[in-house]
């Protein structure tokens, strides 16, 4: 895309939220400043909103632009950037799915063949849904090494994957007031009502969880059903995952334990905190913290782990970041 001596344009469109602050202030970090040092940065939300010539084009050209609004916004304004050759990289819902899309988890599927191909101009890359990406880092693998057979998703998610409408909300019913966001109180509660409830029973947030995990993985038939929760912390999303697989584990919990450990240490931003991580652990870093890891006895080849991590930083924030570091 460029090399390092070009002067980077690079757009965010949606700056003023919390995925879009905490990707600005990562920016800043070490590991990110080199990548950057010759970019400037032009910050969109609906206070400077996007402008176009009357012809309808962006009046800037952009190299790179992070979309970290709603998919409304990614609907209404992607193509104008693509159009001009501008890589975009989208945290919304709105292109996971199309088959085109490369819908990409850093360390996990990121040697996409879109993504190694000689012109990445003008192309659009979905980040996944936040626990799509911590899940998927510890399933991918855990698939290439024993084939996965099953998937049960369970998902304890905080208030800060629902913006600052959500932080707000559990703020006023933590004073005793009605939500305005959230269906029901959140402050000392949980609600299992993530995104809207479709004619299935299931909501719009599990379907997330189940499509976007097979186009990552590639394994589109795989089985998946997830139930996703809502709970009263402000930031940190915690997976429960209930694992099958076609090749046995060792009868001896032992075994099991050091095979499964051994698997996920070369992965990407795992970190295996035994007996088990909390929320506190995993705040503000970009590790995913695994522990709980057991056999499921109930089957011949089952297994459960303890997922923990930061859902604005590596669940979306620092995805995108790697993302534009592969391609940069």
């Amino acid at each position: 895309m460029a090399n390092k001596q070009k002067k980077l344009n690079v757009a965010v469109v949606g700056y003023s939220g919390l995925v879009g602050q905490k990707l600005l202030e990562i920016i800043k970090e070490p590991k990110y400043t080199p990548i950057f040092k010759n970019a400037k940065f032009y910050l969109f939300d609906r206070d400077n909103p996007i402008k176009t010539k009357s012809c309808g084009k962006l009046d800037k050209h952009y190299d790179l632009a992070f979309f970290v609004a709603s998919a409304a916004i990614a609907k209404k304004y992607a193509k104008l950037f693509t159009d001009t050759g501008c890589i975009v990289i989208d945290n919304s819902s709105h292109f996971r799915m199309c088959e085109i899309v490369p819908l990409v988890v850093a360390g996990v599927n990121c040697d996409n063949h879109l993504l190694n191909s000689n012109n990445n101009k003008g192309i659009i890359i979905a980040n996944p849904n936040c626990s799509t990406i911590i899940a998927t880092s510890a399933l991918k693998p855990l698939a290439d090494a024993l084939s996965l057979k099953r998937v049960i998703y369970n998902t304890y998610q905080s208030v800060s994957g629902a913006g600052l409408s959500g932080l707000a909300d559990l703020e006023l019913t933590a004073s005793g007031n009605p939500p305005k966001f959230f269906a029901k109180p959140i402050h000392n509660n949980i609600i299992p009502h993530i995104d809207d409830i479709t004619p299935s029973g299931y909501t719009k947030e599990e379907y997330k969880l189940i499509f976007e995990t097979r186009k990552i993985l590639y394994l589109p038939t795989l089985p998946i059903t997830a139930t996703a929760v809502r709970v009263p912390i402000q930031n940190c999303h915690s997976i429960s995952l209930n694992l099958e697989f076609e090749k046995d584990l060792p009868a001896c919990h032992k075994k099991t334990l050091t095979l499964v450990t051994e698997i996920l240490s070369t992965a990407h931003n795992i970190k295996i905190t035994q007996p088990y991580p909390t929320v506190l652990d995993a705040h503000n870093n970009d590790y995913i913290h695994i522990g709980r890891i057991r056999k499921d006895n109930s089957v011949k080849s089952g297994l459960n782990l303890w997922l923990v991590s930061d859902n604005l930083r590596i669940g979306a924030a620092t995805n995108a970041l790697d993302i534009a570091k592969k391609l940069i």
